[in-house]
């Protein structure tokens, strides 16, 4: 007779039962939230390329962080992706909707004890949604939530790269799906559509930038925006070693700082 299996050890959310994360949560109080999209990425990426790269990020991070490991919750896989409209497979939610589904979240997760929430964002557009609702979690609760959509590892990826402006289905998120999943790239269908724009100040990968909107389809034709031809897997793997590396630093330095520390008083 086969022995049961051993329970996994875990530290995703879901697959807990409720007197393990009781258990847990009086050895973490972190908690990392992914939130992605599905949305067009060019003739040759899948529709799922945001979401993905945010659970496994999640994933990957919280494999590499020191015990007690932080909780990874369930990713979120829809974003606002009005912009990508014209281009179809794109599903969108208003800035409403994703900020009022993170916000009751996050007042549950304070519930149930969570102090300091890390939202991992893959997909750029909903930076400023999940931000406020990062506003709204700390003003009621007054738990530490922060929001990464790459800051932590955007620098070193624009040096690794000869694109500019590459900021969808480009060079880089090419090259990092052709790490992780290259039977999901087709790259013979891979284009180059290079943005060039007429001032600094609108240039996407520019510090002196401003934050600007604009439907995908009218700065390009194919849903491309930077040069796909000119990824591989081997920038990809360095892109993914750069990006872990770094989260992990943010979320084992928010672990092991007590959230009067974070805060650097008392409520």
């Amino acid at each position: 007779m086969k022995k049961m299996e051993k329970h996994k050890k875990t530290f995703l959310w879901e697959e807990m039962t409720w007197p393990e994360i009781e258990a847990y949560l009086q050895t973490v109080d972190t908690a990392i939230l992914p939130c992605g999209a599905i949305e067009q990425h060019g003739p040759h990426l899948p529709l799922d390329v945001d979401y993905f790269d945010a659970k496994y990020m999640a994933h990957k991070v919280a494999e590499a962080c020191a015990d007690p490991k932080p909780l990874v919750l369930p990713p979120i896989p829809f974003g606002v992706s009005y912009h990508h409209d014209d281009f179809k497979g794109t599903l969108s939610v208003t800035n409403d909707a994703l900020s009022k589904f993170v916000y009751d979240l996050g007042m549950s997760l304070a519930k149930n004890g969570i102090k300091k929430i890390i939202i991992l964002n893959g997909h750029g557009d909903n930076a400023p949604t999940l931000n406020y609702a990062a506003q709204m979690i700390n003003r009621d609760a007054k738990i530490f939530v922060c929001v990464d959509t790459g800051e932590t590892s955007d620098v070193d990826l624009q040096r690794l790269i000869d694109t500019p402006n590459d900021i969808h289905a480009g060079e880089i998120e090419t090259s990092t799906t052709l790490a992780i999943r290259p039977h999901m790239v087709q790259m013979d269908k891979a284009v180059n559509e290079t943005l060039r724009f007429g001032s600094k100040f609108l240039d996407y990968d520019d510090e002196r930038s401003v934050n600007w909107y604009v439907r995908t389809s009218k700065i390009s034709e194919s849903g491309v925006m930077g040069d796909a031809t000119k990824a591989t897997a081997e920038k990809g793997e360095k892109m993914w070693g750069l990006m872990i590396h770094h989260i992990v630093h943010l979320v084992e330095s928010i672990i092991n700082t007590p959230l009067e520390e974070l805060y650097q008083k008392r409520y």
